[in-house]
């Protein structure tokens, strides 16, 4: 009896197993729905639609990019966190909805390391430190010693702007007053241009601003005191990192790909593989690099970047109290 139970659990697993080898070798077998949570035309959708064009050709089944914005990217999550895990439901997204979202809305019904599996990023983008040179404020700032040594002397007075309370930059920012003992107004605004705007007008006194602000540094409208990658950014080698003056500083974002928890391993490895391919061409890799630096990543690395980002967030939340109403 105890044969005939063994022979049975083995012709199970070897149905599985060749089941599996099938799923992988026919996959995909009909189009794949890439979930994207903000606007057509945002940085998110403009890489999921370069990544789709090209596992379009390689997997010869259209990867079909549907916008549902809202909620920083909360509509688009939730809906891939609870379609079929068979990988014909992707979400493309940022590491925003990914590491902070869960962590501030109530409304934020997943869990990003239970409910997804993580594929790999694709881009990775980082914050510059910037000033508005005409600002009488900041007239004296000519560095970002500079910048620190005038928000002590006048603790609570300078101000900056962000897309939102909780978003990256407004996270950022507090790290930064967290590990330089300095304290400072936030002004949120709906959206990182506007924050930007805000800036040139003199509202506020500095920002985290994106890469999108590198045509007002050139045309001297703004001045760049340090980015906030781990190095210096090439497109500005003469601006220091903050991780120069603060060892192990680093708040950067990522653009990356997800997959609901449970879809088969085999899937899985095939997209990351595919999705890192389709980085290493020359066309591919040139139109992500206008978006910001390439960045793949293994499964488990992934995983490992997003559990430690998240745990620096968390961190910075509680200390800085910040609530989502």
């Amino acid at each position: 009896m105890k044969r005939k139970w063994m022979q049975l659990a083995l012709a199970i697993v070897a149905t599985l197993w060749m089941a599996a080898a099938v799923a992988a070798d026919d996959y995909p077998t009909k189009p794949v729905r890439l979930l994207v949570g903000f606007s057509p035309g945002s940085a998110t959708d403009i890489i999921a639609r370069i990544v789709a064009a090209s596992l379009n050709a390689k997997f010869g089944q259209p990867f079909v990019v549907e916008n549902r914005p809202g909620a920083n990217g909360l509509l688009a999550a939730n809906a891939v966190a609870k379609s079929k895990a068979d990988g014909y439901t992707l979400l493309v997204t940022n590491s925003s909805a990914m590491t902070v979202n869960p962590l501030l809305y109530k409304d934020a019904q997943y869990n990003t390391l239970k409910d997804f599996v993580p594929i790999t990023p694709v881009v990775e983008g980082h914050f510059i430190v910037t000033i508005n040179p005409a600002n009488p404020r900041t007239a004296s700032v000519a560095s970002f010693s500079e910048l620190i040594a005038l928000a002590r002397a006048k603790p609570g007075t300078l101000a900056y702007g962000s897309a939102g309370a909780g978003n990256l930059a407004h996270l950022g920012i507090e790290l930064l007053g967290a590990k330089a003992g300095i304290s400072m107004i936030h002004v949120p605004y709906r959206a990182a241009s506007m924050a930007q705007t805000a800036l040139l007008a003199g509202e506020v006194d500095f920002n985290f601003d994106t890469p999108s602000s590198i045509a007002q540094i050139k045309a001297g409208k703004l001045k760049a005191l340090a980015v906030t990658m781990p190095r210096r950014w090439p497109e500005l080698p003469e601006v220091p990192a903050i991780a120069e003056f603060f060892p192990g500083f680093d708040v950067s974002f990522w653009f990356g790909f997800f997959t609901p928890a449970g879809t088969p391993d085999v899937v899985v490895q095939a997209l990351n593989r595919e999705i890192i391919a389709a980085t290493n061409q020359a066309p591919v890799r040139e139109q992500l690099a206008r978006q910001g630096g390439i960045l793949t990543l293994s499964l488990q690395a992934f995983a490992a970047k997003i559990s430690a980002e998240t745990a620096q967030n968390a961190d910075v939340i509680r200390r800085a109290n910040i609530k989502i109403d």
